[in-house]
């Protein structure tokens, strides 16, 4: 079955869960029309909870600045106090500590404060975990603090959380949450862990096993789950939502973990994450291709999730943080013991052009021919219960490879009244036992039904002191899918540039729908390849829109581009060009079929404040042809000498399905590329899947590598995985 779970429901930025109803029935939809095909019906410590003492300092090198920006953002977290917010408190609770002068009144933080939250607990409603993360901190950082009776209230909901799905429901509650995504697992792990080492003698209501149980049962998934992102790099790649969600339970093991062990291992893959983010940084804005975000999120450097604690850590932008308490950035202000090695925030402030390559996850094929026994990859089992939740954490639950470890998976742990999977009932009912049928059925529907897979990545991206260009190279192309964004041109935080396919026409509101696929996601993924400053990126779906009642399965007959006017010094068309400056950066963007500027009025749908025209429309069909190229006053003096050399670069694109694409970039030379055709640069063929985990002139990692040297002048972080040791140097 599709991957319901936590690709299929909208969040908003705090992680709440916004439109799984609405979701849910848009699912049940498509699948009273799947099951049709089988002739199916319709959807129809001690109890008091004494604090563990934390870890040693995981760290060796403490940034010289750190106290500052950390009291800098607490000044901006805590200018309201919402009683009924972990964060807000937790970040009161860390600046009246820091200033003398600061006080707020403890007393406020009521249980009747946290009773939305409280409810959503112990309705089993999705995102808790995130909440209890919060609480968490709050309880290991400032729990004496807090007042008893509040104390005495979260110590409840930590002891009848349900952490993992393979523990029991209680009678008469439907299980809503979402467990297995990659940020998800490791949040419930961490939960899990430490709630049981601060009541370790408690009896924890759900199940009936005592806290110390639970601490050990977490922390074997937290090594587990380590161990998979140190082999094989993360699954939403490049995330500007999820990586927060990544980041805060790590960091929160370094800082509460009581097993130095344990808090060192989350501290090296913090670091990785770190990494990530600071190799694809670029004045403020985390603006890669990524494996999962909103429109949300990405139309604007403010709003993702971790603009914050980048923010925060690298000091990349002169926009102010956003109003409230945000998770990253008020876990990383109240942090003790993680210090960003100087080495990473060295390389994401380095302006010196550079090329990052990066090869991440596993090979999953969806639309290979279904055989009786298939050899998965690396070994990790198809068929073993114990392997859900890799499988899951990367949406393959509809692959027919996996088909039948999802259907038993969820007939086991009693999930089909999920929010998430009861649509799917139908189907399941349909299939009965005939695994092979379910087998078939996927693998027919592959191109739609796997819309949320997440697989085997090649990410691609070139950055210097004004341009930042960034692609997932020959990614699963001409496929339906719900959140991957395939590429980016970043010029600052507001100036960028992409291209997506729509699923539908915009919808109605007065902000980003998570569930609009008219920015987010899209209706077919092109397929990429980049060299340097040059990007190619051809639409041509390999399925048809379905109508009714798989309309949902849909895409519009055009494709269009983001390219925000009013954020850019100058915008300019010329022919199929069009080109925008933002100080010293450049941007040249083309499209087969003649663009045009799409107006969308604001009283009916959400511009984010735009007046100009930013929706760059490419009419006649779903497929075509956009290249991208970036440039800056360092090699061409001024924007009217890169605009003119562009639009005298000679570029055809071939009749007919291929769509072999032929231009000779005045920067890159000739390039040809097609929808099925090897890419090649000045007539040399470029390999858009190289094997190494990590290419750059930083660190170079082979793939499932365990030794990470990093280097940038005269600072290093080194990692070694195999004997779980981490030294920093320099700063």
């Amino acid at each position: 079955m599709p991957r319901v779970l936590q690709t299929l429901a909208g969040r908003n930025h705090t992680g709440r869960c916004e439109t799984a109803k609405v979701r849910t029935q848009w699912f049940c939809g498509v699948f009273v029309a799947i099951a049709m095909l089988f002739g199916a019906g319709a959807c129809s410590s001690d109890n008091k909870g004494a604090r563990s003492k934390p870890g040693k300092d995981a760290t060796v090198n403490v940034d010289a600045d750190i106290d500052a920006r950390q009291r800098a953002y607490l000044d901006v977290a805590t200018q309201s106090l919402a009683p009924g917010d972990a964060l807000s408190v937790l970040a009161h609770f860390e600046r009246a500590a820091r200033d003398p002068q600061f006080e707020f009144d403890p007393a406020a933080v009521t249980p009747e404060a946290f009773a939305s939250t409280f409810e959503a607990i112990d309705s089993f409603d999705d995102t808790t975990d995130f909440d209890v993360l919060y609480m968490i901190n709050l309880w290991y950082a400032y729990g004496d603090k807090l007042p008893a009776a509040t104390r005495d209230a979260m110590a409840k909901r930590f002891q009848a959380f349900k952490y993992w799905y393979t523990e029991p429901t209680p009678k008469g509650i439907v299980d809503n949450k979402y467990y297995w995504s990659e940020n998800h697992r490791i949040i419930y792990h961490v939960d899990e862990y430490l709630a049981g080492l601060a009541f370790k003698d408690a009896t924890f209501t759900n199940d009936g096993r005592t806290g110390a149980a639970h601490a050990e049962t977490a922390k074997k998934r937290i090594l587990q789950w380590l161990e998979e992102k140190v082999r094989f790099g993360f699954t939403e790649w490049h995330s500007d939502v999820y990586y927060q969600k990544d980041v805060t339970p790590l960091l929160t093991l370094v800082e509460f973990a009581p097993d130095p062990d344990l808090a060192n291992r989350a501290a090296m893959v913090l670091d990785l994450f770190l990494l990530d983010i600071g190799l694809h940084l670029h004045k403020g804005d985390f603006g890669a291709t990524h494996g999962r975000s909103y429109m949300k999120d990405k139309s604007i450097a403010t709003d993702q999730n971790t603009f914050t604690f980048s923010k925060l850590l690298f000091d990349d932008t002169t926009l102010p943080y956003e109003p409230g308490a945000d998770p990253g950035g008020t876990l990383f202000a109240r942090a003790k013991k993680y210090a960003l090695p100087p080495v990473i925030r060295a390389i994401a402030k380095d302006d010196t052009p550079m090329v990052d390559q990066e090869h991440m996850n596993v090979p999953l094929d969806p639309k290979e021919p279904v055989v009786s026994d298939p050899e998965p990859p690396f070994g990790i089992s198809y068929d073993d219960p114990e392997n859900v939740p890799f499988w899951w954490e990367r949406g393959a639950q509809t692959a027919w490879q996996t088909v039948p470890l999802t259907i038993r998976a969820l007939d086991k742990h009693e999930l089909w009244d999920s929010q998430f999977y009861k649509a799917f009932k139908p189907l399941r009912d349909a299939v009965g036992n005939d695994m092979q049928n379910a087998r078939n059925l996927a693998q027919q529907l592959s191109p739609v039904l796997a819309f949320a897979l997440l697989s085997e990545v090649h990410s691609y991206t070139y950055r210097d002191r004004n341009v930042m260009l960034s692609t997932a190279q020959d990614y699963r192309p001409g496929v339906f899918a719900e959140q991957e964004h395939a590429w980016q041109a970043t010029l600052d935080e507001k100036a960028i540039v992409f291209t997506t396919h729509p699923k539908n026409e915009p919808q109605q509101g007065t902000e980003w729908p998570d569930d609009d696929g008219y920015w987010t996601g899209t209706g077919s993924i092109p397929r990429s390849a980049q060299y340097r400053t040059v990007g190619i990126h051809i639409y041509s779906p390999q399925f048809e829109p379905m109508g009714p009642p798989f309309d949902a399965f849909s895409y519009l007959a055009y494709t269009h581009a983001y390219f925000p006017q009013e954020y850019f010094d100058e915008v300019r068309q010329v022919g199929n060009w069009t080109f925008g400056r933002k100080g010293d950066g450049y941007v040249a963007l083309w499209s087969e079929r003649a663009p045009e500027w799409r107006t969308h009025d604001p009283a009916k749908v959400f511009t984010h404040g735009l007046t100009k025209p930013f929706d760059l429309v490419a009419k006649g069909g779903p497929d075509n042809v956009w290249i991208v190229e970036v440039g800056d006053a360092a090699k061409w003096k001024t924007f009217d000498a890169f605009r003119r050399a562009i639009t005298d670069a000679p570029v055809k694109v071939a009749a007919g399905a291929e769509h072999a694409v032929d231009y000779t970039s005045p920067t890159e030379g000739r390039m040809t590329f097609g929808f099925s055709k090897p890419f090649t640069v000045a007539g040399k063929g470029i390999d858009l899947h190289p094997a190494s985990r990590l290419d750059n002139p930083y660190v170079h990692v082979p793939f499932e590598g365990k030794r990470y040297d990093v280097r940038a002048g005269d600072t290093s972080l080194l990692l070694d995985f195999d004997a779980w040791t981490r030294k920093v140097g320099g700063g």
